[in-house]
């Protein structure tokens, strides 16, 4: 499966060793229907078409256990984070890439631009 990181699951991040053995399937730009927030550490996505704008990440070809790993570390059963289709620009665009989008609140967050 696809899966577009754009935070510490990165190249050179803090942990980015959870995508050990998978492949790098190339350098990503999301559609500007997003915004990154900090939440003190770490990036969270969240969809916003009207102030969105374009967050660049990665992509990467993740086997099953990698991605339920990742689905532990976003803490997608406890609701931080939901795993869901980005819109990619191309080559992506079109491709079925998931990512984790942010749940929780966005107050006190500042924006962290369009790159951690």
């Amino acid at each position: 499966m696809l899966v577009f990181v754009y935070g510490t699951l990165k190249r050179g991040k803090s942990n980015h060793a959870f995508l050990d053995g998978q492949k790098f399937a190339g350098l990503a730009v999301t559609r500007a229907v997003y915004r990154m927030y900090d939440a003190g550490g770490y990036p969270g996505l969240v969809y916003d078409v009207e102030n969105g704008c374009p967050i660049r990440g990665e992509v990467w070809d993740v086997d099953e256990a990698c991605l339920e790993r990742l689905d532990v570390l976003e803490n997608v059963a406890g609701g931080d984070y939901q795993r869901e289709k980005i819109a990619l620009e191309p080559p992506f665009d079109g491709l079925d890439v998931q990512g984790y989008r942010w749940l929780l609140r966005l107050t006190g967050l500042r924006d962290a631009g369009q790159s951690w």
